[in-house]
């Protein structure tokens, strides 16, 4: 596998962005991964479908892109069926074939962006939903030592938009395959009310396809396609505090929307930060603030990585000022 250089990535990240990597390569299987890991110049960074970084600069060292395909079932029971889906598979395909097989456990999570590898690296979820509810093992190379790993549930410590991959082994293993637990009995999940209020409109029951169709429906009204608006999704986490602050601020911003985390904490909604500190719709030099969803951050066209960075890095000053809140990103800044 040859390495290319000065190679553009503006149309490998969901932000549009410009920027170059000093080296680049693209490799589909453990083998070719392993190879080009033994002539790849450091710093490495592993790109799958760029949906979740923001570039502030050009890319030192090399940049390999996760291709690695395949959706196999591995085994099955009448209760559900194992599957193993190649790291390089994007997401929202992968859901769409879980729907087709009758297969439950991720239609909450249809067109979240980005590709399977990445999914257990922060936790993805969506609509009550997160992937390790159905995660049964990954299968990561390390860098440095080019050996195969096993990592089962217990092993990602799986948090809140977590795993270990985002802490003690960041940036020390490519995540190749993944497999999942789906069920042949789904438990349907529409507990978030904009989920059982879409169904309605839809004049629908819950089932794998109409649940899927709804969220698809909910993501489209609020959030920019990235082919249209350059984006990256949702830019920064929901933030957890004490229900003691929660309060405290309930008693200053009556509206403010939070949900129980656990016995002493709420999450509180970022969007609705966001919002009532003032910045839902601003633009300023090509970057801005979307005007249906304040979650997310665009690109107009325009705008550079340190545009939009320095709009993050307003927005989490005037959140902190205004709620004493430290919003945290949820993409990666490179």
């Amino acid at each position: 596998m040859a390495l290319e250089h000065n190679y553009p990535l503006q149309t490998l990240n969901t932000f549009g962005l410009s920027a170059q990597a000093e080296h680049f390569a693209r490799f589909q299987s453990i083998e070719e991964l392993q190879n080009l890991l033994a002539q790849a110049e450091r710093p490495l960074m592993i790109l799958g479908g760029g949906s979740n970084i923001l570039l502030t600069q050009d890319v030192k060292g090399s940049v390999l892109k996760n291709e690695i395909g395949g959706i196999h079932i591995i085994e099955e029971d009448d209760q559900s069926a194992l599957v193993k889906v190649g790291g390089g598979v994007v997401w929202h395909d992968f859901v769409m074939w879980s729907i087709n097989k009758q297969l439950g456990g991720i239609e909450n999570l249809s067109l979240i962006p980005g590709s399977v590898g990445a999914a257990p690296m922060q936790n993805i979820g969506a609509y009550g939903s997160e992937i390790k509810s159905v995660f049964e093992e990954l299968e990561a190379v390390h860098i440095d030592s080019r050996e195969v790993k096993i990592f089962n549930n217990e092993d990602c410590q799986f948090g809140y938009r977590y795993s270990i991959f985002k802490g003690e082994l960041k940036g020390q293993f490519v995540i190749c395959s993944v497999s999942f637990r789906l069920s042949k009995i789904p438990q349907f999940n529409t507990s978030y009310g904009a989920i059982e209020d879409e169904l309605k409109a839809m004049g629908a029951t819950a089932s794998l396809e109409s649940i899927s169709q709804a969220v698809i429906a909910i993501r489209q009204r609020k959030l920019p396609n990235p082919k249209d608006i350059g984006n990256s999704g949702s830019f920064f986490k929901n933030p957890t505090i004490s229900n003691a602050q929660f309060e405290s601020l309930k008693s200053q911003f009556p509206n403010i929307v939070g949900y129980p985390n656990g016995q002493d904490k709420t999450k509180v909604a970022a969007g609705w930060l966001i919002e009532q500190a003032g910045w839902k719709g601003y633009t300023h030099q090509d970057a801005g603030v979307h005007k249906n969803q304040a979650l997310v951050l665009v690109n107009y066209g325009q705008a550079k990585g340190q545009d939009i960075l320095k709009l993050s890095q307003d927005i989490q000053a005037s959140i902190q000022q205004k709620f004493g809140i430290a919003l945290e990103a949820e993409v990666n800044i490179i």
